[in-house]
């Protein structure tokens, strides 16, 4: 297994969204209130692996980003192979042993949004995000989110 290496840009929009930031380790985390927009990111990847250009989002990466969720993440998860996957914090495996497991042996990297501390995951506090809205295309009804170091 070849992890994956290097920083990978991520942009993510749709008609009054835009998510624009970089991946850098194999393990990122989201943390911040609720109605900051984590969820909105993942949900909008999710619509456009189903639905593609069709779905009305635009995905950019060098690399295939996809979510994983539900009872049946330790099927899909060995599947993923080269794929920056994105989980959500109300998926009930995220803080189990066996997912820390399968994470370390796999070649993907994660962005898990949460607000609970993952103590089974060797995360690094450098790798700690919140989103932060911005005004930067207020003119275009788009509201632009990047992401910031918490600690």
């Amino acid at each position: 297994m070849i992890a994956m290496k290097g920083i990978h840009h991520i942009t993510v929009s749709n008609a009054t969204v835009k998510y624009e930031f970089d991946i850098k380790r194999n393990i990122t985390i989201i943390k911040g209130d609720s109605a900051t927009g984590k969820t909105t990111l993942v949900e909008m990847i999710s619509e456009y692996y189903e639905s593609g250009k069709e779905s009305g989002i635009t995905l950019s990466c060098d690399k295939e980003c996809r979510v994983l969720a539900g009872r049946d993440w330790s099927t899909l998860l060995p599947i993923m192979k080269d794929t920056i996957v994105f989980i959500d914090e109300d998926n009930e495996f995220l803080p189990s042993y066996d997912f820390a497991e399968a994470v370390r042996k796999s070649d993907n990297y994660y962005v898990i949004v949460t607000r609970e501390g993952l103590v089974n995951l060797p995360y690094s506090v450098d790798e700690i995000y919140g989103i932060r809205s911005s005004g930067k295309y207020a003119g275009l009804k788009q509201t632009y989110h990047e992401f910031f170091h918490i600690y």
